[in-house]
């Protein structure tokens, strides 16, 4: 059957009607720029340890940029690395008790460059249901069997890893999942990944500067830093308040990254203001290493407030704390009477969250003072739509 062309001004309808159907589900997404200001309170961004603005990181940034150039002008291999870069790695795997670290230009890209090169043809993924969705599109460039289990079940990881089919294998998971803030059992999962001899990726972007001694992160927290078979990633965009990713583990992981993942061989390297700016954050957290408690007991008394009141809230083991919605509809328009009384929260709806359900998603940060918690669970509870009591 032949199919009439069509014009070049009919090539992308399909978009109009793709839109359409997101508008009718409340999934339309819209970009809000900001200012270089706001009186609002910031419960959606990830700056846990509110160092995006600190003096000391921005300062570092931009006399970076002065000295350094605005760019890297090239990928890591060729003219992309500078010293902040290297001295950036060193200091990262220093602190995280690891052998080796690799920057990337983001979170995202780490992600993908680990996944696919620690994977291929000969190689088995195991993955968390509810992992990143920068896993998730490593996964799919892999060329390999993937397998995506139960959240949180250890056993149906070994399971997994009993029948597959390659001889190599890699489980990948959160360490804290981005949607509800829980936890990923990583000792468990070590334990299924050594009987079975398969190597385990954790993205610890939301553990690391929350959990573990100093904020090493959840990896170092479940014992698991500097360990043979585990690779780290991580971004520097959260806890840092800066910009880019990072690898972490092992150095000949760490230089078969550099070697062959494609995220970082082709892609233009981080900015050295970004890089300076996370060296400073991560100077600042050293020497004030109570940030990450101050980020988890705000989340957790966000937490109780908003139980109180009657919602349906998780139990925050990070600093990540989500709120039940009755619908997509109602989380967007939540979030937006929230917005309009000063409070910014996230709106996760389907495809982000794995489970369908949508969500507030609220962010603790270490800044925070008593009464903006208290402003954030009055605001939140008052502008609740009918249907999300608990």
């Amino acid at each position: 059957m032949n199919v009439p062309a069509p014009s070049p001004g009919q090539v992308f309808d399909w978009l109009d009607v793709a839109a359409e159907k997101r508008a009718a589900a409340g999934l339309t997404r819209r970009l809000r720029p900001r200012g270089a200001t706001s009186r609002e309170l910031d419960l959606a961004g990830n700056d846990y340890l509110g160092l995006a603005r600190d003096k000391r990181v921005a300062g570092a940034a931009a006399a970076a940029a002065l000295r350094w150039g605005a760019g890297a002008t090239g990928s890591r291999l060729t003219t992309g690395s500078t010293e902040l870069h290297t001295e950036l790695e060193y200091e990262l795997a220093r602190f995280c008790g690891a052998q080796a670290a690799l920057v990337f230009s983001s979170g995202f890209t780490a992600n993908l460059g680990a996944v696919t090169a620690l994977s291929g043809t000969e190689s088995a993924i195991v993955s968390d249901k509810h992992v990143h969705a920068s896993l998730i599109e490593g996964c799919r460039l892999s060329r390999t069997d993937v397998a995506a289990v139960n959240h949180g079940d250890p056993a149906a990881v070994e399971h997994a890893l009993a029948t597959r089919r390659k001889p190599r294998a890699l489980v990948v998971t959160d360490s804290v999942f981005s949607v509800d803030g829980d936890l990923a059992p990583l000792r468990e999962l070590s334990r299924a990944c050594r009987e079975h001899g398969a190597a385990l990726l954790v993205d610890d972007a939301h553990g690391f500067g929350v959990l573990g001694d100093g904020g090493r992160g959840g990896v170092h927290a479940a014992g698991l830093a500097g360990e043979p078979d585990v690779v780290t990633t991580i971004s520097l965009s959260h806890s840092l308040g800066a910009q880019g990713g990072a690898v972490l583990g092992p150095r000949r992981v760490i230089r078969h990254l550099a070697e062959t993942a494609r995220s970082f061989v082709f892609g233009t390297g981080l900015a050295p203001a970004g890089a300076a700016a996370a060296l400073a954050a991560l100077g600042v957290l050293k020497s004030e290493p109570g940030l990450p408690e101050k980020a988890r007991t705000h989340a957790v008394t966000l937490a109780n407030g908003l139980r109180t009141a009657g919602l349906r809230v998780s139990s925050p083991e990070a600093a990540v704390v989500s709120v039940q919605a009755p619908s997509a509809e109602a989380a967007a328009e939540w979030a937006g009477h929230c917005a309009e009384q000063g409070v910014l929260v996230g709106c996760f709806q389907p495809p982000s969250v794995p489970d369908g359900v949508s969500r507030l998603r609220l962010t603790a940060r270490a800044d925070l003072a008593e009464s903006d918690v208290d402003t954030a669970v009055k605001v939140i509870s008052e502008s609740a739509p009918a249907g999300v009591a608990s």
